[in-house]
């Protein structure tokens, strides 16, 4: 760790960065999205299992955003919104991050492979996509989004995984899900950040321009975000089961995305991108309540 005399060494700084550097809003959503899958998994609860999957999915999380940060220290400092992460601005030595990381990927894989090493597997996996090919893919194409969507959307499969052992339709429900909302999701957030992703060389649309291709594509992402949302109300995914009435639901809050896709192929505005943003995270985030209180009602 290093100190400078706007961001002495003090424990609350300390503590700052490295929320900082394992983005920790962001691991601990995942960790809700694995406990989610994992309460949609289960047959009976294990406090046991759900806490190890909690440390477990932090860990993998943090060691893969420390990873990004270490690799992409230089762009980071062009940008605004990345400028003032602890390597970049200073106050950290890559060597420390590193440190970070190596312990977090070991400590994640042993609290995964403590429930079983199939969740273990997963987990790996997921850190060597994101840090690997999609982090290196980020300046060079678009198509990096698709890799990333795909790291991104193992935690909600990893609870289902972590309570059964085993990989069939209801975790690969649960994973196209997560997988095809994140394109709307990130999109949105390419679009309100295009500017300062210019600076720093990322190529996060998918038509690289703030366009009616790029809103398009947004629209036939969220569509079969829907679609794949309600499948379990049909009775074709497994154990992976969703009533009526919750699927009511479910749709209504996807509809409400779409609406906001919709705004931002009419506006093509920054602001029409920040509430497609913001309404994608309220989506996944009352959809995964949602299915896991119609589970146990």
């Amino acid at each position: 760790m290093l100190s400078t005399a706007k961001h002495p060494l003090t424990l609350s700084n300390i503590v700052s960065d490295f929320k900082e550097i394992t983005k920790m809003r962001l691991s601990l959503s995942v960790v809700f999205s694995s406990v989610a899958g994992y309460l949609l998994g289960a047959y009976s609860i294990d406090i046991t299992t759900i806490i190890l999957l909690c440390f477990g999915g932090y860990f993998m999380v943090g060691a893969s955003n420390a990873y990004n940060q270490i690799i992409e220290r230089d762009l980071d400092a062009l940008m605004n919104r990345t400028k003032n992460r602890p390597i970049p601005a200073g106050r950290m030595q890559v060597s420390t991050a590193f440190t970070i990381a190596v312990t977090f990927t070991v400590l994640g894989i042993i609290a995964l492979y403590i429930i079983n090493p199939r969740t273990a597997m997963y987990g790996a996996i997921s850190i060597f996509l994101y840090t690997s090919v999609y982090t290196p893919l980020k300046t060079k194409t678009p198509f990096a989004v698709f890799v990333g969507a795909i790291p991104g959307a193992i935690p909600f499969m990893l609870g289902w995984v972590a309570a059964r052992d085993q990989f069939g339709i209801e975790p690969g429900t649960l994973f196209a899900l997560q997988f095809f909302w994140q394109f709307p999701h990130f999109w949105a957030i390419g679009w309100l950040l295009y500017d300062d992703y210019k600076k720093g060389g990322f190529l996060m649309l998918p038509t690289k321009k703030q366009d009616k291709g790029t809103a398009l594509q947004i629209i036939a992402y969220t569509i079969w975000t829907i679609i794949v949302s309600v499948l379990p109300a049909f009775g074709i995914t497994g154990d992976l089961k969703l009533s009526i009435v919750a699927a009511i639901i479910v749709l209504a809050l996807g509809l409400v995305m779409l609406y906001y896709a919709f705004e931002l192929f009419k506006k093509r505005s920054t602001q029409a991108a920040k509430q497609l943003m913001l309404s994608s995270v309220l989506y996944i985030t009352l959809l995964q309540i949602v299915y896991v209180i119609d589970k146990f009602i």
